[in-house]
């Protein structure tokens, strides 16, 4: 199936988090794909850097430090549009692989705004600008982790939980609306800082989640799903999405050659 071509009234994609790993990924897909991806997260000069990356490949781009936690700074970049067509929410993460027993109460809640208030953050600011275009798509990024549940990732699984259920029922409260709200959920991912950040820094800890599997999946990869279920034809919605690599089965069944 050919992927459809944005329209003018939809062309703007905003993506969080896109100072690397997935976030990047997904903006020079979508830039790719014909869209005016604005580009936000904290790291200024990454997505400045990527901003330029992008526009010297023949795409358009834009950098905005944004926060998405301070509701008043995402409030106050929601202002500068009309109308938007595509809001992919991908800033998030994970902080430590602790047991419920021991799990750090402010991992947790970093955590939580992260992935789920910051979500609801920026969606609710946007969500206007999404339906005044007429063809809006909220994407959600959640993770694999959202759906089930695994020892040392209590903290983690919860938040994807929450960012999970919020897409779920922002799908059922808007329907009726021209706007689509897509959940990926991606399974093993293998990006420079994810687990280097988790285990704060920690690169033999960050190695071992990897260890022996051929081919975890990548930034690309997930971009590639997430270009392919923003360009579906409007009438089509790809509610969930869930991609893993071929070695990972489930959260705890990965096959590794040690």
């Amino acid at each position: 199936m050919a992927t459809a071509t944005p329209s003018a009234a939809s062309r703007i994609a905003v993506v969080t988090g896109a100072s690397g790993g997935i976030g990047a990924a997904t903006a020079r897909r979508l830039a790719a794909a014909g869209y005016r991806v604005v580009l936000t997260a904290r790291r200024k000069d990454r997505i400045e850097a990527l901003a330029e990356e992008i526009a010297a490949s023949g795409g358009q781009a834009t950098a905005y430090a944004l926060d998405v936690t301070d509701r008043a700074a995402v409030d106050e970049f929601a202002s500068a549009f009309r109308t938007i067509g595509v809001l992919v929410n991908n800033a998030g993460g994970a902080l430590g692989a602790d047991p419920v027993a021991t799990g750090d109460p402010a991992d947790w809640r970093q955590m939580y705004e992260t992935n789920v208030l910051g979500t609801l953050n920026v969606t609710q600011a946007l969500l206007p600008a999404l339906t005044e275009s007429g063809d809006g798509t909220v994407v959600v990024l959640s993770s694999t982790a959202g759906h089930g549940t695994y020892e040392g990732g209590a903290g983690y699984v919860a938040a994807k939980h929450g960012a999970h259920v919020l897409a779920e029922t922002l799908r059922l409260e808007i329907v009726g609306t021209p706007v689509r709200v897509i959940e990926i959920a991606p399974g093993m991912v293998k990006t420079d800082e994810f687990a280097l950040t988790r285990f704060g820094g920690d690169a033999e800890k960050a190695a071992k989640v990897y260890a022996g599997v051929a081919e975890p999946l990548t930034a690309d990869d997930v971009a590639d799903t997430v270009a392919w279920a923003v360009t579906r034809p409007s009438h089509v919605n790809i509610d969930l999405l869930v991609v893993r690599p071929r070695a990972q089965a489930s959260n705890t069944k990965v096959h590794r050659d040690l």
